[in-house]
């Protein structure tokens, strides 16, 4: 039993912050204190084991990012972050939380896919870890197995209206998978792109020679988003099913969720960074003397980038503030340029689909508190809270109160980051999709449940240090 006096800092909720400090025995959270607060009559300073200056810096809950994709079977090849190293650069980058996708396909049982990854996971995290399962065979096996998810601690699961023959499912499977959904309280989390028709449109395009990454993007149409947006919203209103739409990155789908949500339905949605801040444009211009117009190929992922022009970026930021959007997760599903996105050179078709992005998600929302599209409180609310309450962790994560989880990150907003290869890169990739961004703000302090694994540049964790979290229903329903 250790104890530790974070002191000096300005704790950050989701409604508010105030100068504070905060006690915490071995791995929860038992104090939140006014500054110089006695405890029993005697100096908190003197009486605990350790003491963290927080003086001029920002202590805010850690960062759980809800979607994220380790050693995730793609393409013919599997993304480059293990469990370790995934989970690794997230605590690098103030993440002390993820909730992974397991990997269920047609033909497999989803206790077996679920056992898996327990044994891909255990043992080997950094930080605390859970699951959502993903449903790739829609079958009266599978339908059956869901609704056992809750037990498990599972309360969550991902259904595919993209990429046919491997884990696409057709509207009636949807509507019986989110009929259960209806009845256990599981979230549906739903991958809106319609695949059919995108995959008639990249056929198109490579029978044309239009065969560079920048092509991913345009076969993967806005319109394509939007039309399985609202098509998955419509049979979650038949079924009577949360619904939760991933990595949303056109305007036009944010506003079927948006109307949904005007009419009060239990419809919610994600955004990444890459979203935020990168676009179709940037795929289209890059190129380097190593990888020619493939350069691009660095940046593809599904949802594709948007064109700036069209002005998706800053509607995503709208869209967070005004909570027409709730979080920001990253869908990290990285691969390396050498051996894994060259698969798909002369085809865009073949490249590995994600981005990395774990490492740097809470900076670059941070950066986005700097520019004045975000206050502190959203920061903290899109980044910890919301992420907790949407997915069964709230009480126990995403806030700093007594009974909490000690997962706690010190934040200092006059230091600085640069996102690079060489600079701030603990990811398994041979490149950084973020290379060059500057960040007016820094990760000092990362504490998973008690102890510091992050502290002064140094990382002090180890595999093991993460443990699987059972989780419950979402707490965000209306």
């Amino acid at each position: 039993m250790t104890t530790t006096l974070i002191t000096g800092g300005t704790v950050v909720s989701a409604t508010g912050r105030s100068e504070a400090d905060v006690l915490v025995d071995d791995e929860r959270i038992v104090a939140v204190l006014e500054p110089g607060s006695q405890l029993l009559g005697s100096d908190l300073k003197s009486s605990v084991d350790t003491v963290i200056d927080a003086t001029g810096k920002f202590v805010i809950p850690g960062g759980i990012d809800a979607h994220t994709h380790m050693e995730m079977p793609f393409g013919g090849t599997e993304a480059s972050d293990t469990f370790e190293t995934g989970t690794r650069a997230a605590a690098w980058g103030g993440t002390t939380s993820i909730i992974d996708f397991v990997v269920q396909r047609q033909g497999e049982r989803v206790q077996d896919s679920l056992a898996e990854w327990h044994e891909r996971a255990g043992g080997n995290c950094a930080v605390d870890y859970g699951f959502h399962q993903i449903i790739g065979g829609v079958d009266d096996d599978s339908l059956a197995a869901m609704r056992g998810l809750l037990d498990e601690g599972v309360s969550s699961f991902k259904l595919f209206m993209a990429y046919p023959g491997v884990f696409y499912s057709d509207d009636a499977q949807v509507l019986r998978a989110m009929q259960v959904s209806a009845d256990t309280g599981l979230m549906t989390m739903m991958h809106a792109e319609n695949g059919p028709a995108i995959d008639v449109l990249a056929e198109q395009l490579v029978a044309q020679g239009k065969t560079d990454p920048y092509y991913h993007g345009i076969a993967r149409a806005w319109q394509m988003e939007e039309e399985a947006t609202h098509r998955a919203i419509m049979l979650a209103d038949v079924a009577g099913a949360p619904l939760y739409v991933v990595h949303v990155s056109a305007k036009q789908a944010v506003a079927q969720i948006a109307t949904a949500r005007d009419g009060g339905k239990n419809v919610f949605g994600e955004t990444c960074p890459q979203y935020l801040y990168l676009s179709l444009e940037d795929q289209l211009g890059a190129r380097s003397d190593e990888w020619g117009t493939f350069e691009g190929a660095k940046w593809v992922c599904s949802t594709p980038l948007r064109s700036h022009a069209e002005g998706h970026q800053d509607h995503m930021w709208q869209a967070l503030r005004t909570n027409d959007l709730q979080m920001v997760s990253t869908d990290h599903c990285p691969f390396c340029m050498k051996d894994q996105k060259e698969l798909g050179r002369g085809d865009f078709r073949a490249i590995p689909n994600g981005m990395g992005s774990i490492e740097h998600r809470m900076n670059l929302m941070y950066q986005g508190v700097v520019a004045g599209h975000l206050t502190l409180e959203r920061w903290v609310e899109l980044t910890s809270t919301t992420p907790a309450r949407m997915f069964g962790l709230y009480g126990r994560k995403g806030v700093i109160q007594p009974g909490a989880d000690a997962d706690i990150v010190v934040y200092d907003p006059n230091g600085h980051t640069s996102i690079g290869i060489d600079a701030t890169h603990h990811m398994n990739m041979d490149y950084s999709a973020w290379e060059g961004f500057e960040v007016d703000g820094h990760v000092d302090t990362v504490i998973s449940r008690g102890r510091v694994i992050v502290d002064g540049g140094e990382y002090r964790g180890r595999p093991g240090d993460g443990r699987f979290v059972k989780r419950g229903l979402s707490q965000y329903l209306v």
